[in-house]
């Protein structure tokens, strides 16, 4: 097993002259559930979607579970689960159909009792049958819970994932991420709800104009 979940070293991104991420270097250990907060705009997102290979970093190198996410992202995407602003979600597909396609592309195993136990756990049973695009917002965001729950991965990462669910989804997600924490899961929460992120994480950074904080910033003086 690689020394750290999560490595980065020098890490930027910049959209033209716009620099989005200016040399992050961040290690997770094995275990560890960390919270990154920041103001909006601040790259938060950016650094996920770079850790699960969604976009190519401008500069410096990362690994995750292991593996280099430019050289062998296939492989990162195999060791990961994922919650992000975009469902990723079929809406053609039934919610049972979404799973099952989300276990088969990730080799697990058992999918049957997988799909079932997490439509169950979310809520979704009754609906498993009906087709994404009748879903409403919450729904939706309660089945992404439902897909990692199915398949959380070596690393699970979670771009503000309180965003669009209601109570029950809220509660299912809490007990989750519990459970996860309490089994020794490796955890990687980006959120603005930082009451949460700071009760649930063992580590709390701050990502501001794109720089990594290990204490909350000082105010800006106006």
């Amino acid at each position: 097993m690689a020394e750290w979940a999560i490595e980065t070293e020098g890490l930027t991104k910049a959209y033209g002259y716009r620099q989005v991420l200016s040399s992050i270097d961040l290690r997770v250990k094995w275990g560890e559930f960390c919270v990154l907060l920041g103001p909006n705009g601040a790259g938060k997102s950016t650094l996920m979607r770079i850790l699960c290979t969604l976009t190519k970093p401008s500069g410096g190198r990362a690994k995750v579970a292991g593996y280099d996410i430019q050289e062998n992202p296939d492989a990162v995407r195999a060791n990961i689960g994922m919650v992000a602003h975009s469902t990723y979600l079929y809406e053609d597909l039934t919610a049972d159909e979404n799973i099952r396609f989300y276990l088969r592309l990730r080799g697990a195993s058992a999918i049957e009792p997988r799909t079932v136990d997490a439509l169950k756990a979310t809520g979704l049973e009754q609906v498993r049958h009906h087709r994404v695009r009748t879903f409403s917002t919450g729904m939706k965001k309660r089945l992404c819970i439902a897909k990692i729950m199915a398949h959380p991965g070596r690393v699970l990462f979670l771009d503000e994932p309180y965003s669009g669910l209601d109570e029950q989804g809220i509660r299912t997600l809490n007990g989750f991420l519990g459970a996860l924490k309490a089994e020794g899961a490796t955890i990687f929460m980006v959120t603005h709800f930082r009451e949460q992120g700071v009760t649930s994480g063992d580590r709390v950074l701050y990502l501001r104009q794109g720089k990594l904080c290990p204490e909350p910033p000082a105010p800006e003086v106006s």
